[in-house]
């Protein structure tokens, strides 16, 4: 099977790029999709998924990859309830069978999703991106929140939920016996329980990089670096037990090489995230275009470190910036369609390239 491009969508009334645009971007095969309507730990039913696969069906998208299933919080803090909600895991992933899914992307991050200070930051040339300034993360946490909500203009972001952010106080005081090697332990007992359903099912879980890749507001993060790469992959030594390597969250630390990671673990990568971050002396990061000499993540080498390697999964461009009139109240942050689209021609052109190559030699 050749690498598959994806686009990631997030579902009808739910987003404002619609499928008939995602279909004139060449090279786009997968929806990267996912029931946003849903809390984590819920089931997600099989008369849902069947209309998502409704929906992609006259465009001839496949749901191959779902992005994301979240996972309780009570199954990473490890409470005697977590049994309870692992086992309606196990439904979603039988109930995701049965409509050919093959990935599901999830994380295991305590309390927060992706981190950062600017949904809409300007960078020089017109456009806006994401930005992440070091010195506003601060011991509330409660300040991050309420700007990241009140700048989703009621769109829906994982991890994010509304629901749950009103809660941060008591999401905080239950995580706070939680400390790396209790949360290490939590994501074993959640794998090792899963995998049989996994294996069964064929569905490989892809495991989301910690974004950024250190520890916030006291919280830990595990994901983060090549060596707990290789500790996440050996602590659950199984094919189903993968993960999405995403370029811009690894390399939010510079001192990430992510083609060397690719390198090595190339064959448990499921699920590809190509983005591009550029880097500040302070500490500071921003989201830049996906091509190579816009950001400091060795884009070019990424790429050829997966073609090198014969990957054959699937891939998506990852956060865009916002272009031509693309901003707050009429696009997701991040998740813009020009620059993502923009992404994937940069994206396929250097596969093509690299294929043209290797016939050549």
């Amino acid at each position: 099977m050749p690498m598959q491009m994806g686009f990631r969508w997030y579902g009808e009334g739910n987003d404002k790029i619609k499928l008939s645009d995602i279909k004139q971007i060449p090279g786009v095969t997968s929806i990267v999709w996912a029931l946003h309507n849903k809390m984590p730990g819920e089931v997600w039913e099989v008369e849902e998924i069947a209309e998502v696969q409704k929906q992609l069906e006259p465009y001839g998208f496949n749901m191959d990859v779902v992005e994301s299933v979240n996972v309780h919080d009570d199954i990473k803090i490890g409470l005697p309830t977590r049994d309870k909600y692992i086992e309606n895991y196990i439904q979603t992933i039988k109930n995701l069978s049965k409509f050919g899914v093959k990935v599901i992307c999830y994380n295991f991050m305590p309390v927060f999703d992706w981190t950062r200070t600017d949904l809409f930051h300007p960078v020089g040339d017109g456009s806006t991106a994401l930005y992440y300034e070091a010195s506003r993360i601060h011991d509330d946490p409660k300040e991050m929140a309420d700007y990241i909500l009140n700048n989703l203009h009621g769109l829906t972001f994982p991890g994010w939920e509304p629901e749950r952010m009103a809660k941060l106080d008591e999401l905080f005081a239950a995580y706070k016996p939680v400390d790396k090697e209790a949360l290490w332990a939590n994501l074993k007992y959640f794998l090792e329980a899963i995998m049989p359903t996994c294996r069964e099912c064929d569905i490989k879980m892809a495991i989301h990089m910690d974004d950024p890749p250190w520890d916030i507001f006291g919280l830990p993060r595990l994901l983060t670096c090549e060596e707990n790469i290789e500790r996440f992959l050996t602590m659950v030594d199984d094919p189903y037990n993968c993960l999405t390597l995403c370029s811009g969250s690894l390399n939010a630390n510079p001192d990430n090489n992510v083609a060397e990671i690719v390198k090595k673990h190339v064959d448990r990568i499921a699920f590809a995230h190509i983005r591009n971050v550029k880097h500040f002396d302070n500490g500071d990061f921003s989201e830049a275009s996906h091509r190579d000499c816009d950001g400091d993540t060795r884009i070019l080498d990424v790429l050829k470190a997966y073609h090198d390697g014969g990957y054959e999964g699937y891939i998506r461009p990852d956060h865009g910036r916002h272009l031509w009139d693309e901003g707050p109240g009429n696009v997701r942050p991040g998740y813009g369609l020009y620059d993502r689209a923009l992404g994937i021609m940069y994206m396929l052109g250097v596969w093509d390239m690299l294929d043209k190559q290797k016939a050549e030699k």
